[in-house]
């Protein structure tokens, strides 16, 4: 069958055009003159018989259509680039698992152990993407993700890790040892996905004077533990993610209480892929890790 495709010359010269805003600097990227953009452009909309552009003032802007375009040609340009690394790298016998997995877990807890899979397993490449936003399985080339929820997902099998207790920290020497005083004084640093976890500290431990909401809000937790490091004031964050700061003596841990938390981490991968070997050699060793070297056991405050 006859596809109806333009050369992808064309494609790479359209998408570097609509990240630059410029025919000017996209040539820069692509080693060519801007007059040869322009008429890759003309040719790619000639192509197309629709307007991509539209020259304002001295710059470009997308039409909505070439928007839509845009959008669409980026994820293809992106799959056929991951393909394409996939193959070169690509080992007789060998294979690669996809992992999809929160930033500051993949950070924390993932990347540290990542050796010690490699070692036991060298014929599996891992690689690992970082993701904040809901992920579709069957949808996305993901053959394992990690997430935090308070139940395991209703979208296939799934293994709970461990579970997670939220410890307030700080730069050294920011708070005396259980000064809860200094609270009220001190910005507190939230994550903008848990925005009352900071009140659920405070009331468990009868701290109902400070205010809760006060302070700035990051999107992960490793923007909050550089934060605090870098004496921005206290933030809650999970003990097993602020533990190798803390031994380091780049944070404090000013107060002993730690707070559960009704969630935990689970692995959850695609039913259609659960006879894989090589994703079964990842649950056996991701869930050996997580009894050896977890995060604490907890429970719900609830119960």
């Amino acid at each position: 069958m006859r596809r109806v495709l333009p050369s992808l010359p064309s494609l790479t010269v359209f998408e570097a055009s609509a990240r630059h805003g410029s025919f000017t600097r996209a040539g820069e990227e692509l080693n060519m003159s801007q007059s040869a953009v322009s008429k890759r452009i003309a040719g790619l909309e000639s192509w197309l018989g629709t307007q991509l552009f539209e020259r304002v003032r001295q710059r470009i802007v997308l039409t909505e259509a070439g928007a839509h375009y845009l959008s669409r040609i980026r994820e293809a340009l992106e799959i056929m680039e991951e393909a394409t690394m996939e193959t070169l790298s690509f080992r007789p016998g060998g294979v690669t698992l996809n992992i999809a997995t929160l930033p500051s877990f993949g950070n924390h807890w993932l990347l540290p152990r990542m050796a010690g899979f490699t070692a036991l397993h060298p014929d599996i490449s891992l690689n690992v993407t970082s993701r904040q936003w809901p992920f579709d399985m069957m949808q996305e080339n993901i053959d394992a993700a990690i997430f935090y929820a308070e139940a395991s997902w209703p979208g296939g099998p799934s293994d709970r890790l461990f579970g997670e207790e939220m410890t307030p920290v700080c730069a050294p020497g920011l708070i005396a040892a259980e000064d809860t005083a200094a609270l009220d004084l001190l910005p507190l640093l939230h994550h903008r996905a848990r925005p009352r976890d900071w009140k659920h500290w405070l009331e468990a431990g009868d701290l109902n004077s400070t205010d809760a909401f006060r302070g700035s809000r990051f999107d992960t937790f490793d923007m909050i533990i550089r934060g605090a490091r870098h004496g921005l004031g206290v933030g809650l964050v999970p003990s097993f993610m602020a533990q190798e700061h803390i031994d380091a003596r780049e944070l404090d841990r000013p107060f002993q209480r730690a707070m559960p938390t009704p969630g935990s981490y689970f692995l959850v991968h695609p039913e259609r892929k659960i006879e894989m070997p090589a994703l079964a050699a990842l649950r056996r060793w991701m869930l050996e890790e997580a009894k050896t070297a977890q995060g604490p056991e907890v429970h719900s405050p609830k119960e």
